[in-house]
């Protein structure tokens, strides 16, 4: 054999019998088969073998066995984020004349989906109360073919009665999808409480170090899972095996992060609560969030995340000053990292209710939470 074509040959020379505790970064897009009747193009890899990288490496599958086990779903798919997660339940639930109901304090890119690409697609995405609970049966149509939950809601934080939903949804035959985020999909155990697709950005508390993207569909049953599939497969939602292999190292201190982080959140939450330039927290542990009833009854716990309203007689540009003076926590957008983050929503729009750029939210980190208390009272001290 030459040379040239030793160089080229993938039969391995190296002992295969390794065994370590990590699972390998497998990275390749070509699957070669023993025969050709062995060849298939098939998304079903778990069950029936791989056929193309585009639909998952023994690392990304790895990784989607291990949520749908941590979760209690039939199975998992890994896609290259969260909205790729919501455009995946979109597009398979909904076609031309489908109707579809969103909480209106879901994630905002999941609204502006709403209204951009489904609204395009002659989909109508109509938005509801989140605390509407079991009500929700009367904006049921003959057309319905998906109702959304997000629960806590993003940055508003209210906390849904998701079984009332789920229970009004099946009762006319509508599928149920869920971001479950915040609860990290182990705080909140949405296929329990009878949701048919479960969605979280893993890029939040499993990577939990803000340095992948990654999101996952969770199918509670066969029947969601082929629902999913075929749109997975069309659409191409190949994922990195490298950020797989991160998630799959963030899973391993996945418990002991949020243990942390719950209780570091908390403290911040209640101290916030005492302070008199603050009027309202919201925090899902607390009896002035919307919905805390909920929370208690079906929650096992909270996690990093939550927002303040500053009293009404705050200028947005106090608020704004407030966010600049803050020393250790940073300006930023995401959450469920190691670093504590803040930011403002000048903007944000709630059906009767006027924030007036009062209103930020904060990701509570791994630093000492006395330095974080310690960094919120030096920039509240300058807005006096």
């Amino acid at each position: 054999m030459d040379w040239r074509t030793k160089l080229l040959n993938p039969a391995p020379r190296a002992r295969q019998d390794y065994q370590s505790l990590v699972t390998p970064v497998y990275r390749g897009s070509t699957v070669v088969f023993s025969d050709q009747n062995a060849v298939t193009d098939d998304w079903r890899q778990a069950e029936n073998g791989y056929s193309y990288g585009l639909y998952g490496t023994p690392t990304s599958l790895e990784l989607a066995a291990r949520i749908a086990s941590i979760e209690g779903a039939k199975e998992t798919f890994i896609v290259p984020g969260g909205q790729a997660a919501i455009a995946l339940i979109y597009l398979a639930y909904c076609q031309a004349g489908s109707h579809a109901l969103v909480p209106f304090s879901a994630y905002g890119p999941n609204k502006a989906m709403a209204e951009g690409l489904m609204r395009g697609l002659h989909v109508e995405v109509e938005p509801y109360d989140p605390l509407i609970g079991a009500d929700i049966a009367a904006l049921i149509r003959s057309n319905t073919s998906l109702i959304w939950c997000e629960s806590p809601g993003s940055v508003t934080m209210e906390v849904q009665d998701v079984p009332a939903i789920v229970a009004a949804a099946h009762a006319k035959g509508v599928a149920v999808a869920l971001d479950n985020t915040y609860a990290a999909g182990v705080m909140f155990d949405a296929f329990a409480h009878g949701v048919d697709v479960s969605m979280q950005a893993l890029t939040k508390y499993v990577g939990g170090h803000s340095d992948l993207l990654l999101g996952t569909v969770s199918a509670r049953d066969s029947a969601a899972y082929d629902k999913l599939g075929p749109i997975y497969q069309q659409l191409g939602l190949a994922v990195s095996p490298d950020d797989c292999s991160l998630a799959l190292r963030g899973l391993q201190t996945l418990a002991v992060r949020l243990d942390v982080l719950e209780q570091s959140t908390l403290k911040v939450a209640k101290w916030l609560s005492d302070q008199p330039l603050v009027g309202r927290v919201l925090h899902p542990a607390m009896a002035s969030c919307p919905g805390h009833e909920i929370w208690t009854r079906d929650f096992t716990g909270s996690t990093s995340v939550f927002s303040f309203v500053f009293d009404e007689h705050i200028r947005a540009e106090q608020v704004i000053d407030f966010i600049n003076n803050l020393e250790i926590f940073r300006i930023g957008m995401s959450w469920g990292g190691v670093n504590s983050l803040a930011v403002v929503y000048p903007d944000l729009i709630r059906p009767n209710q006027d924030f007036a750029g009062r209103i930020v939210r904060l990701n509570i980190g791994l630093e000492a939470v006395d330095d974080l208390i310690a960094d919120l009272d030096q920039a509240l001290s300058k807005m006096v």
